[in-house]
């Protein structure tokens, strides 16, 4: 890694790969499971998978460093490399590891992260030409609304916005995995946005997804379709439509999806609690995105489009 390249990934990462060096799982009081997760390629080449007994003493690196070969540079403070894959350039692109906590981005380094009872941590090796901050993923499901996030359990909000009989869905989703949803807006909520894009587009957080991958993390995004009116009644019949766009690793288009493609996507606005996005340009879509809150379509997802029933992992792979 050339210093330019050590310094950016250092800064922008926000705890991807920043850690001290472990000597291994340590002493103290049983925490419980732990599930370890290491992939390649924004989840698509499985490298990894433990489920670990952690102690109170142990953080995100130790329990890595104990279950894979791991290389260090800057006096152990910086994942060069798990398993020999390492950070660098790969066909012009820069390439580094990323870790999530329960589904979200870690504010702070590895070795700084104590594991807690029932967390899974996903390291993932990818491309980040189009942003190194992703703040949420949807891969961790059904974390972290199940576990909340850093150890400390948050309220969980569905809030639906004319989702129709897709809210229905979210909700059985939420309440099937144990979920019990708060009512009201408490501070610190982790929330679930269900409804057609034309209506979520303008809630704050859903805003990101416009702005592209560099604010949000979603390599997805909506094209405004016909917006069909009544002449002789002088209003719209029927909500915009918007088609769902895939971006690949880069941000670039790389597939237009029909309009009743879905979309499940989290982020998060200033570095506030994930926001889930249950969406898709028209009824049916959002239906569609719904149905697939479950681990068979969701695990080891950055995001993902639903068309058909069929789940497509974002970004998509170019064309």
């Amino acid at each position: 890694m050339t210093p330019r390249r050590g310094t950016a990934v250092a800064i922008a990462l926000l705890g991807a790969a920043l850690a001290t060096a472990g000597c291994g799982l340590g002493p103290g009081a049983d925490v419980g499971s732990v599930g370890l997760t290491v992939t390649r390629e924004f989840g698509a080449v499985p490298v990894l998978e433990r489920s670990l007994e952690a102690k109170e003493s142990d953080t995100v690196m130790r329990a890595l460093e104990a279950n894979a070969d791991v290389e260090t540079r800057f006096g152990g403070g910086f994942v060069h490399s798990i398993d020999g894959a390492a950070e660098g350039e790969r066909g012009g692109d820069p390439y580094d590891w990323f870790f999530f906590v329960d589904g979200v981005e870690s504010p702070v380094g590895a070795a700084e992260v104590e594991l807690q009872r029932d967390e899974r941590v996903w390291w993932d090796y990818r491309d980040w030409s189009a942003t190194a901050h992703v703040p949420a993923v949807v891969g961790s499901w059904p974390a972290p609304f199940t576990d909340g996030i850093a150890g400390k359990s948050r309220p969980v909000v569905l809030e639906c916005d004319g989702g129709g009989s897709a809210c229905a869905t979210a909700r059985e989703a939420l309440e099937r995995e144990g979920v019990k949803l708060a009512s009201g807006s408490p501070q610190g909520a982790i929330r679930m946005l269900v409804g057609p894009w034309s209506r979520l587009r303008e809630a704050p957080a859903a805003q990101l997804l416009e702005d592209g991958p560099g604010e949000s993390g979603i390599y997805a995004n909506f094209e405004a379709g016909v917006r069909p009116y009544s002449p002789s009644r002088r209003e719209r019949t029927n909500a915009d439509r918007f088609g769902l766009v895939a971006l690949d690793e880069d941000g670039a288009e790389a597939r237009r999806f029909g309009l009743d493609a879905g979309l499940v996507a989290a982020t998060s606005r200033y570095g506030g609690p994930p926001v889930w996005l249950v969406t898709g340009g028209t009824a049916a879509a959002v239906r569609e995105a719904a149905g697939a809150l479950d681990a068979a379509h969701l695990r080891d997802h950055y995001a993902v489009a639903i068309e058909g029933g069929k789940a497509l992992p974002l970004p998509a792979e170019a064309r």
